[in-house]
């Protein structure tokens, strides 16, 4: 069995690196003689990684001032101007529902009477990450089609459900795929499909999974915090407390197999890394550092600045202002600092979705609110553990030494007694370190807290985006999508808000 595994898994691998239109195909012809779930699922895990890792991580880096430019291409002014239309990235909602969901829902809904295998172990897995998705697609969004949603031709049109039913059904799902990871009956025999060797993310382990369930499902009751839930949030943590896997202990990536080879490379380093010769791309060279994320890394003499971005071709570390006026200001690309060597390291790297020392925050910031036992001592130990979490990520020389040094300093929102609102610095530290990472999140933190405060805007704008519009696509070939204007990506904020 395990020679048929390896096989399998090499024709995954191989569907995925040469690029072949998988999730269109399955979106709407796919049948059990074209597919199975144990091809198709890896599909699913590597378009999410390549939509979240990429595309809304370079959106969030800009929303948090963490990037600027060098010239204002065309897609880059639109960010540096906020000109948020129903077609200002798009692909995001687009790619979500036509290549993510897609591939996902296929495996979920697969008729088991079609095949002589089981495949059951996919579903849990499937729906985990599909409830990942959701969580997005409202924090970005509102209300989505959930409850209709990829029906195909059973329903082209579906309803968009209300943003906090579905949150609150996501929480459900989350809840029960945890309990189905950790009870799973791995009944060994020749019908049996074991998801360990097609799995891109934990290799099959359940336990894992279950970690993963569970720390969605609190970064989802730490975005109500603001909404007098408080009862409700504790009894869904309580729950995860009872099934007893806990949280994530590591990060979590996704790694097909990247190779540097083109359509094969890791897609954060293939868009703004180097190509397939080792020449930088043009994405890379119109990124640069803004000035002012910069020059505050280094006034708090936080050494990851190094890391999160290049010393300029010309010395130093310089960032540029978010402006269009990019050619008037009398630098080139070789003055500036461009994404680092901690974030684009190779075309073989990891897709990070998740950080662990993501979920060290978040711990924290339930402690401090008094949804998890622990209080402030804990909560501490938690800060202290996930910004060194951040600095061995990132790659900074005797990481867990430098991270102590920098923490130790006193200055407010590094050193935690020096911090007088202990959830502000658990947030100002996550906006750090998860810098080019998973920089969506911290814009949706961002939004909801109001952390990190004093965060520049680009020259002559006066209010920082909360939401994107419906994709014109969606508008266009679904008659329930809600009507929608451009101010509502600036004045129609998340229910959490």
């Amino acid at each position: 069995m395990k020679t048929i595994y390896k096989l399998k898994t090499s024709l995954v691998l191989l569907l995925l690196m040469l690029n072949i239109g998988c999730s269109d195909f399955f979106d709407n012809t796919i049948t059990s003689y074209s597919s199975n779930p144990s091809l198709t699922f890896p599909v699913g895990q590597t378009y999410l990684a390549k939509l979240h890792g990429s595309t809304m991580n370079y959106l969030g880096n800009f929303m948090v001032y963490n990037y600027s430019g060098v010239y204002a291409e065309e897609d880059l002014r639109d960010l540096l101007i906020y000109n948020f239309t129903d077609t200002f990235y798009d692909e995001i909602f687009d790619d979500s529902y036509e290549q993510v969901l897609s591939n996902l829902n296929y495996v979920i809904n697969y008729d088991a009477a079609e095949s002589d295998l089981d495949y059951d172990a996919f579903r849990p897995l499937s729906r985990i990450l599909r409830a990942f998705l959701f969580q997005y697609l409202v924090d970005l969004y509102g209300d989505v089609p959930y409850s209709e949603a990829g029906l195909r031709a059973e329903n082209l049109y579906p309803k968009f459900d209300d943003a906090e039913t579905i949150y609150k059904a996501v929480i459900d799902e989350l809840t029960e795929t945890a309990n189905l990871c950790l009870t799973f009956n791995f009944v060994q025999g020749s019908t049996f499909e074991d998801p360990s060797e097609v799995d891109v993310m934990f290799g099959g382990d359940m336990d894992k999974w279950a970690q993963f369930a569970n720390t969605i499902k609190l970064r989802m009751l730490i975005r109500l915090s603001n909404t007098n839930q408080d009862d409700y949030i504790i009894a869904e943590i309580d729950k995860i407390n009872a099934n007893g896997a806990g949280y994530i202990t590591s990060d979590v990536n996704v790694n097909p197999g990247y190779l540097n080879q083109q359509n094969k490379q890791n897609p954060f380093f293939a868009a703004y890394g180097q190509s397939t010769t080792g020449d930088f791309t043009d994405q890379y060279a119109a990124t640069a550092a803004s000035d002012f994320v910069l020059e505050y890394l280094q006034s708090i003499n936080d050494q990851r600045y190094t890391r999160l971005y290049s010393e300029a071709v010309n010395g130093g570390y310089k960032g540029s202002q978010q402006t269009t006026d990019l050619p008037d200001i009398g630098f080139t690309s070789d003055d500036l600092s461009h994404i680092g060597p901690g974030l684009v390291k190779s075309s073989e790297q990891d897709q990070p979705i998740m950080l662990y020392s993501e979920s060290l925050f978040l711990q924290a910031e339930a402690m401090l609110r008094g949804y998890i036992p622990g209080g402030d001592t804990a909560a501490e130990s938690l800060y202290k553990s996930a910004i060194e979490e951040s600095y061995i990520y990132l790659g900074v020389t005797d990481a867990t030494n430098e991270a102590i040094t920098y923490y130790s300093q006193d200055i407010v929102n590094v050193n935690w007694a020096s911090s007088p609102d202990k959830i502000e610095a658990v947030l100002t530290q996550k906006w750090i370190a998860l810098n080019g990472t998973n920089a969506i999140e911290s814009w949706i933190e961002l939004t909801r807290t109001g952390f990190p405060s004093g965060l520049p805007l680009p020259e002559g704008e006066s209010i920082r985006p909360v939401r994107l519009l419906y994709s014109g696509n969606e508008v266009l070939t679904n008659w329930n999508t809600p009507a929608q204007s451009e101010s509502d990506a600036f004045n129609s904020p998340p229910f959490w808000k």
